[in-house]
């Protein structure tokens, strides 16, 4: 299995957790919220690669 199968599935299962432990708003807000932060601490010459980065590159 490849490692972005893996972490799909990882973020699927953690997907269905929050759901089931918190309300569907907090749940959206914290899958949502996450990856935008983790995407505002990156270097504008970090954003700026990632941006030009095909979708099929990320994650290898």
């Amino acid at each position: 299995m490849s490692t972005q199968a893996k972490v799909a599935i990882g973020g699927v299962v953690v997907g269905a957790i929050l759901l089931s432990l918190l309300p569907f708003w907090a749940a959206v807000l914290v899958m949502v919220g996450v990856p935008a932060i983790a995407y505002l601490t990156l270097d504008p010459s970090q954003r700026r690669r990632l941006r030009h980065v095909s979708r099929k590159q990320i994650g290898r």
